[in-house]
């Protein structure tokens, strides 16, 4: 049964880019498109100051108290490597700290620093919800401990850290603190004074700003050295021509992701528990993944008995229902997601698991829809699989 109708619940990969925001990159392809580095006529100084409000409104939504504490980078993954890279290139510490269930971006470049540099990485394991234990943190650290990076909440099972306590923790003992807020910028109320972290990733794509733009909070007084060399761009902290269209729409997305925080959270956790029961309702054998409150509202995770995830998906798509079986960084793969792994999921269990991610687009009708076609997919794909004896 084919559609022409999309109902995306894939927010958690990537966001539509909101009309305000395509509107207000436009003139900087054609009209202003001066190199923000040349100060010495109009066209330059006009993309100039097109590049410092863009930074100045993210600065706001992050809560900086400063704009110059905002570094634009290409996306979360370009900052987590410079995060890395920066921190444990240049340091005679050699020693790291993160989590189990961290995003690739920051588990490869740490095998990529143990195999090529001596970097030794401890991997915080996570209970059964997916959330790291503060005392597992001080536990850990090292006389040699150069950077703590834990992620803001899971990009898979939606648990949210708790950043504010293991930063403090680390803290305590004058240890850097990173974490890879991609999935709460725009979508939960904080600011970086809450976290209290030195530096923090994020991607302009995950709150419906443009693909291929990004930042990297760095909390005043806090070095780093630089990633990208050859410019003088970003106070000569990041070499390279200033993207300015996507800059402008990072910042207009901020800006627009601000207003709509508070209500928008509200929205997005009524309905996901609406889809969580109206499943849990139609489906036996399904579980949640993830803790039951403290987690971000805007994402669900399940996992089905007896029905692969890939093949559900697959079907949903003929109905017109977008959504994925884990992170989009790794879809293809074979393997079962690191992150249900982490929390002590078989194998069998975890290759059936469905990720539904919400935006503050997303309609009741739309979660009405997909309660009523998910139901029917698991079971067309169960009775066709010969370890269902449901």
């Amino acid at each position: 049964m084919a559609s022409d109708t999309t109902i995306y619940l894939d927010n958690a990969a990537t966001t539509r880019v909101a009309p305000e925001v395509q509107a207000a990159m436009e003139p900087f392809f054609c009209t202003h498109f001066g190199n923000a580095a040349s100060k010495y006529y109009n066209l330059g100084r006009q993309a100039l100051a097109a590049v410092e409000t863009g930074r100045a409104q993210l600065a706001d939504l992050l809560g900086a108290e400063r704009p110059e504490e905002v570094a634009i980078t290409s996306c979360a993954t370009e900052s987590n490597n410079w995060v890395l890279l920066g921190t444990l290139l240049t340091s005679k510490k050699k020693h790291v700290i993160t989590s189990a269930i961290e995003h690739h971006a920051v588990l490869e470049p740490l095998e990529y620093l143990a195999e090529h540099h001596g970097v030794e990485t401890t991997l915080l394991p996570v209970d059964a919800t997916g959330l790291v234990s503060p005392e597992a943190l001080r536990e850990a650290l090292r006389e040699d401990t150069a950077l703590v990076s834990i992620m803001h909440a899971n990009n898979e099972v939606a648990a949210l850290e708790p950043i504010r306590e293991l930063a403090e923790i680390a803290h305590e003992k004058g240890i850097l603190f990173h974490t890879d807020a991609c999935q709460t910028v725009g979508k939960i109320p904080f600011t970086v004074q809450d976290l209290g972290v030195d530096l923090l990733s994020l991607s302009a794509h995950k709150f419906h700003g443009p693909k291929g733009i990004g930042a990297l909070y760095i909390k005043r007084g806090t070095r780093l050295a630089p990633l990208l060399r050859g410019g003088g761009q970003e106070k000569r902290r990041r070499a390279g021509t200033s993207n300015v269209a996507s800059i402008v729409g990072m910042g207009k997305a901020a800006e627009l992701a601000g207003k709509r925080l508070a209500a928008g959270e509200d929205q997005a956790r009524a309905l996901v528990e609406h889809l969580w029961q109206g499943l849990q309702n139609a489906i036996p054998e399904i579980r949640r993944n993830g803790p039951p409150d403290q987690r971000i509202p805007t994402i669900l995770s399940v996992c089905v008995t007896g029905a692969e995830g890939e093949a559900v998906l697959g079907y949903l798509d003929m109905y017109g229902i977008s959504i994925s079986s884990g992170s989009a960084c790794t879809s293809g793969s074979l393997d079962p997601s690191h992150v249900l792994l982490a929390l002590g999921l078989p194998h069998e269990v975890a290759h059936g698991s469905l990720r539904f991610s919400l935006s503050h687009e997303t309609t009741e009708a739309e979660i009405d829809r997909v309660i009523e076609v998910v139901p029917q997919v698991v079971q067309r794909v169960r009775d066709m699989s010969p370890t269902w004896n449901g």
